[in-house]
């Protein structure tokens, strides 16, 4: 079997012109280009009334349009889109026939020529030289109308981008986010750091690990579900502030909000607490809405939402018992909490903890809820092993989350830093591990070996990239804004 087998029929056709170029003497596939300038600079110089002169532009061929001796086509680099000009007086016969013949929609051209205005002010480039950089054996889908059918936009993503510009734009708009986040803090003095993506505990999360072997260690390792307990190892190895941009994983469901494999950012700042972290989300939420739309008033489906601090905070109680009629410091125990919500039809798993059922009860009635930014603060103990009490109220402690447009974009604590704490946190983490809840910490003896050595006051934040991006580009899927998500087979 050869290349030319695995052919259809129209490629076959697409394929016949390759090998007529090289009859011809013409590479297909040259090495390089002579670009001169790109088409978003020669637009630029045009509004500017600046004739660049002779200009050699470069990009894929997207539309073209022929009436005898004459041919309109365009093409689009990654800066823009301009109109070429063919006219066969101007190339030649032989070469304006060879270009209506083997040049197709797809095809990547070089092509060298001078600007000028049609009738109708379009600036066009009038083409003196048009040559290949690379023929198309593919045609492109749907003749450049848009893709449509969702498994082949994710799976074949370079589809997806070559024909469809607004999800181009997502992807800027990612890189601008992304790049706001972390020139904010690094203005702010946050250092940014590597850990270890293979890690021989996990933890950091309530989370399952993808696990793998290692055959020269002999041992098992896990793909990191969080960055948390490695940072701030940092913070005792006395940086004050510190923050990874990382890929993290978790071996849970795929839904609109979460894939096996997803971007975080986590920072960490010492003689800092909750109150730091607050300033911090408010802030990065300015920085990347600037960046990505230019406003702090953004559409999100059908909800128009103000980003403008300060962001509304609520506790945790509170927000359910405005919305249930459940006070959970009055069902202050599992069976009288798991009892109220067996009420209300909500499965209860017999895992389950007294704050998981609460986490339960806030996610169904409350969460939703919750279009304005809004900080949720005072959470359970019990599923937030690695956050300071409250010292009023043990059953809860120094930590929030950001809600906005009914989703969760951030997790931030006053971390806990008092090691005989943690050690019993991370024991009670073990008797719900027996219980059967596969995503309990597991007991992790060098992290409490370091805050034995000292851990100053410390607030830590996590912040979902691929979230915050769905926020601000108003996508409703994960996989929008991930260039290659995880699908099934």
């Amino acid at each position: 079997m050869n290349f030319i087998d695995t052919l259809d029929d129209l490629e076959r056709d697409r394929y016949d012109k390759v090998l007529r170029l090289r009859e011809r003497g013409i590479n297909p596939y040259p090495l390089r280009t002579t670009r001169t300038h790109t088409i978003a600079r020669v637009r630029e110089l045009d509004e500017r009334g600046e004739d660049p002169g002779v200009v050699t532009l470069v990009g894929r061929i997207t539309a073209n349009r022929w009436t005898g001796k004459i041919t309109f086509a365009d093409i689009r680099d990654g800066t823009g889109r301009i109109q070429l000009f063919l006219r066969q007086d101007n190339l030649g016969q032989e070469t304006y026939k060879n270009f209506i013949k083997d040049f197709d929609l797809a095809d990547f051209v070089q092509a060298t020529g001078t600007l000028f205005k049609t009738k109708t002010g379009e600036l066009s480039l009038q083409v003196a030289e048009i040559s290949m950089l690379a023929k198309a054996v593919a045609p492109m889908p749907e003749k450049f109308h848009g893709l449509r059918d969702m498994e082949t936009r994710y799976r074949q993503r370079y589809l997806d981008l070559m024909v469809n510009e607004d999800v181009r734009e997502v992807f800027r708009a990612r890189q601008r986010i992304v790049t706001a986040m972390r020139a904010y803090l690094d203005r702010s003095g946050f250092i940014e750091v590597e850990t270890p993506a293979l890690q021989p505990l996990y933890g950091g999360a309530l989370a399952k690990p993808f696990v793998t072997y290692h055959n020269e260690l002999e041992r098992n390792l896990y793909l990191r579900i969080a960055d948390e307990l490695y940072l701030k190892r940092l913070l005792v190895g006395m940086f004050e502030r510190v923050y990874e941009i990382s890929k993290d994983f978790r071996n849970e469901g795929v839904d609109a909000t979460h894939l096996p494999e997803f971007t975080m950012m986590e920072c960490y700042q010492a003689y800092g607490d909750l109150s730091d972290m607050i300033k911090v989300v408010e802030d990065v939420f300015v920085e990347c809405a600037m960046a990505a739309r230019g406003t702090l008033q953004i559409q999100y489906g059908e909800h128009r939402i103000d980003l403008t601090p300060p962001f509304a905070r609520v506790a945790m109680r509170d927000a359910i018992l405005e919305r249930t009629g459940v006070d959970i410091y009055v069902d202050d125990t599992f069976d009288a909490l798991r009892a109220r919500i067996e009420e209300k039809n909500l499965r209860v798993e017999p895992q389950m903890s007294w704050g998981k059922l609460v986490e339960k009860l806030f996610a169904a009635y409350v969460e939703p809820t919750l279009i304005a930014p809004t900080f949720i603060v005072d959470f359970p103990t019990d599923i937030s092993p690695f956050a300071k009490k409250k010292p009023d109220d043990p059953r809860v402690t120094e930590r929030f989350e950001i809600y906005v447009g009914g989703g969760e974009y951030g997790n931030a604590f006053t971390e806990l830093n008092d090691p005989e704490d943690q050690w019993q946190r991370f024991m009670e983490q073990q008797t719900n591990r027996a219980r059967g809840d596969a995503e309990a910490q597991q007991m992790d003896d060098d992290y409490v070996q370091a805050l034995k050595h000292g851990l100053p006051p410390t607030g830590g934040l996590g912040m979902g990239i691929d979230r915050l991006t769905m926020l601000l580009t108003d996508q409703h899927s994960i996989r929008d804004v991930v260039l290659y998500p995880q699908l099934r087979n």
